[in-house]
Order: structure tokens, then sequence, then C-alpha cells
């Protein structure tokens, strides 16, 4: 009987050709096209067959939904033919939250992607001379100057004397050790070049540099990211070979010397982002990785990660290297993002001697790493804002610089505007975090919405507002929805307000 019963059901639905041939829906294959209106049609149908399997649609809640065929079939168009990637409000505290697309970009980054975009550019077309150009010179020279302007290098006597005899980069690359004493004295002269993600910066530095050879790294350092992506893989792929020293939690600069040989071309150190180590630990200083590449003369690359070209100190957050206080130390070369503290584009960057960056400049794997017109049209408008000491054009810089009583300020603004009878609202003490894998023991205070709704748990109010357009992303803590607008633009306040008032009511 119960076969029977689903039979009827299911000769209730109507073909394909008899939905698209309703008057309802000739004005929707006009509109979207008719492949596209026949597609939303089958997923429509199958839905229902699907509900009638499972119990969940009688004879009467069928001819319900058949009566609103035409209407589920233009929800379903709209869905199928609208942005999968779409904006949202970032209400989570985390500034540089890697699932929401890290950094966002300042108004001018946004006015120079349009324009670029919009019309033909000299990415590598010289201007003056009429000849082809290279693309990374709109960004290079502003590197220069944020990473050359007061910034100390380190002349040996041996430096000097390998420059006197002539020698060329060419012929350094046989011998580490001559390398690095011509390398010593180019990074006098910062240069930067531009890949598409830091692992990317990674990769090409270890296979220019280490291709064959060896790389020392600690144990303690062999990090892994998100989307599981390892350092020792990076380095498997660059043709790099692996030389782990020390222990996971104490790696003392004689554990690097020791390890030293005739194939070591690099000595790696790697930030290790997302993690901290405390208690028992040691871990060689740079000044002493410094003087031990000086003294075997071979590179020593940092990969920072985040890569700060912004005072964190002035913030209140400390132990976070900079991309500066690397270079001002002397090591070689240093790998970073563009999307993380730098709060500019997703890129990869590297930064160093001219002369190491010229040969990964000339590497194959440039070409193939390398970024678009509209990340060079970005990050060459963040850089402006750095040179300008315009941080306030940069949304990251403006989110960690906000102080704990403005936003306060907002808050109690908002929270007085969207408070009803089913939805509470309080103000709490909390922290923002930088996100990103920067600084993770490091937070900011902040000030909080906490919200309960009468009729919804947190977890279903949270998975209103992520409903909501735009979709609200909050985080759930002992029961309530907080709400920290550290990283809520100011104009999305309204879109804040306007949601949480409609559930306020519906409730």
């Amino acid at each position: 009987m119960k076969n029977a019963a689903l039979s009827d059901l299911y000769r209730k639905l109507p073909s394909v050709n008899e939905v698209i041939a309703a008057a309802a829906l000739s004005s929707l294959a006009a509109s979207y096209g008719r492949d596209s209106a026949v597609d939303a049609v089958r997923v429509v149908l199958a839905r229902l067959r699907e509900e009638i399997t499972s119990g969940l649609l009688d004879e009467s809640a069928l001819e319900l939904a058949l009566s609103g065929l035409a209407v589920a079939v233009e929800k379903q168009l709209r869905q199928s033919l609208s942005y999968s990637l779409r904006p949202l409000i970032n209400a989570t505290g985390v500034i540089l939250h890697t699932n929401l697309g890290r950094a966002p970009l300042g108004d001018a980054a946004i006015q120079h992607i349009r324009e670029t975009a919009a019309s033909y550019s000299n990415l590598e077309f010289d201007l003056d001379t009429g000849a082809r150009g290279k693309r990374d010179v709109h960004v290079d020279r502003l590197f220069r100057k944020l990473l050359n302007s007061d910034w100390v290098g380190t002349e040996s006597p041996a430096n000097a004397a390998a420059l006197r005899a002539g020698e060329t980069a060419e012929a350094a690359v046989s011998t580490p050790a001559t390398l690095s004493a011509l390398t010593q004295v180019s990074t006098r002269a910062v240069s930067t070049i531009v890949v598409n993600n830091n692992a990317a910066a990674v990769l090409l530095a270890l296979n220019t540099l280490a291709d064959g050879g060896e790389v020392i790294v600690s144990r303690g350092e062999l990090v892994e990211i998100g989307g599981s992506f390892r350092i020792p893989d990076v380095m498997a792929k660059s043709g790099a070979i692996l030389r782990e020293v020390g222990t996971t939690n104490r790696t003392r600069a004689a554990d690097y010397e020791q390890a030293i040989t005739d194939r070591t071309r690099l000595l790696l150190r790697v930030h290790r982002s997302n993690f901290e180590i405390t208690g028992f630990t040691e871990q060689a200083s740079t000044a002493e990785l410094v003087a031990l590449a000086r003294k075997r003369g071979i590179p020593l690359m940092e990969d920072l990660g985040s890569g700060a070209l912004f005072d964190l100190r002035s913030i209140g957050i400390s132990g976070e290297p900079g991309v500066l206080d690397s270079l001002r130390a002397g090591v070689d070369i240093v790998t970073y993002s563009g999307d993380k503290l730098l709060g500019g584009p997703q890129a990869g960057l590297i930064s160093g001697g001219s002369e190491l960056i010229r040969r990964m400049r000339s590497n194959s794997l440039f070409r193939a790493l390398r970024v678009d017109k509209l990340i060079y049209a970005a990050l060459e408008a963040t850089l402006l804002a750095y040179v300008q000491h315009d941080h306030d054009e940069i949304p990251t810089l403006r989110m960690m610089r906000l102080t704990k009583d403005a936003i306060g300020e907002r808050a109690e603004a908002l929270a007085a505007r969207i408070a009803t009878p089913k939805l509470r609202v309080e103000i709490v003490d909390g922290e923002s975090i930088l996100g990103g894998g920067a600084a993770p023991s490091s937070i900011l205070p902040t000030r909080l919405l906490a919200l309960t709704c009468e009729g919804l748990s947190a977890d279903e109010l949270v998975a209103r507002l992520r409903s909501w357009d735009p979709p609200i992303i909050a985080r759930v803590d002992e029961g309530r929805v907080l709400l920290d607008l550290r990283t809520v633009f100011p104009e999305q306040d309204a879109a804040i307000e306007k949601s949480l008032a409609t559930l306020g009511r519906d409730q």
C-alpha cells in the first residue's frame, strides 16, 4: 500500500516539458535562457521526488508545492546563476581570517584595479624608451623606498675584496663562500619580486639558491600551514635537500654549524606562524645565524610568513618580526605574504640582496609563478599608502589600530538600535586576534556585542545571521552569539541592525 501511495504521488509530478510549456514559465525561459530554465526545473522536480521518497510530502502538501512551482523554479534560477563568491560581513574579530579572504583592500587599491582592468596598461612596456619593460618594476621601486631608506647593511673586507677581484654572480654560483661575499655587498640595495603566494616565494627561492644542495633548518620550524602544505614538501618540490637539525623544542646555533658540509647551500629560518613552543625551549637568534652565515659563506633565508611593514609594537604586539627587522639584522632573503600583515592582495614577496633577486628573476619558475596586472595594481596602491604614511588607507592596519573605547562606543550605539523584547544585547569585554598565522598568542582588547534571542539557540541564531544578505559571520561562546565590530566596516553597521531587528520581530 505504501509503495502504491508513493507511485500515485510520483505520477502527479509534471514532466519537464510540461513545466516549461506553462505560461508562468515562458517568461523565465525568455529571461534566463531555455537551457538554464530546463536545468532549474529538473533540480526542483528532483527535490520534490526526494521529499516524496522520504515521506515529507503527502498529497495535500504536494499539491501546495506544485502550485508554487514557478516560484520555486525562479528561485532556483536566481541561485544557480548568481555569483558563488560573495561579499560578507566579518564580525568574528579575526582581522586576517583565511577562510574569509584575509586582508580586504583599500579604496585606492580597488580604484587602481578598476582602472587597470578596464583598459590596456604599461604592464610590460617602458613608456620612456618604447621598448618592452618588466612588470615587477611597478612595485619594486616602492619596495626600494620602503626597505632601503634607513637600512644599514654590512660590508666586510672580504666582501670588498671579492668585488675588487671582479668576480661575477655567475662565477659565484659554484662557490657558496664567494656568492655570500657578493651578496653581502649587494644587500645595501634591496630588491623585491612578486609571485602568487608565499609558498611560491619559498619554492622559487629554494629552487634558485639550493637546487640539488642541502638546506639546513631547525626541526622545530618544519611547520604545516593551512591546506596541509608542509615546509618539507615545498622543499622537496624545489629540488633542495632538507637537513634537519636540533630538536622540536631546542635548536642552537651550534647545531646549524655542525651540520654544514660542502653540499650546504642555504641556512633557512621559518617563522612558526600559527603556533608557539613554550616551556623548556631554545632557539638560535637571528644575530647568531647571520654571524654563522657570514663566517661560513652561506646565504641566510628567512620565511616570515605574514611579514609586516608596519611596526606592530605601536599597537602593543611584540615578538612578531617585521621585514625591515630581518633585513636590518643581515638576513639575505626574506619571503612573506602580500595579503596578511602587509594588507594587500594575495601575493608572495621575496625581498633581499639585488644579486640574489636577479638570479630568481631569471629562473624559469618565476614566469610560471608570476602574478597578473590586477595584483600589481592592488599591490602598487597599497605600497603607495605605506610610502605616504597613510595607514588608514589600508583596512587591515586601520582595524589593528582601533582602540577598545572606539569599538565600545560603536557597539553601544548599535545595541541601542537593535534591542527588542525578544533580542537581548549585552556589551562585554573581549579579544580580537590578528589571524592569518600572525602572532598567534597576541590579542587586541575589544568590546563585543553578546546576543541571545528568545526561541533560538545560539547555533540557530548564528546560522540565521549567516543566511542574511549579505551574510554576517559571527562566533558562538557560552551560549551567546558574539559580534566584534573591529572587523566590521562602519558602513556595514546598518546591515547588521536590519538583520537583527528583523530577527527580534520574527521570533
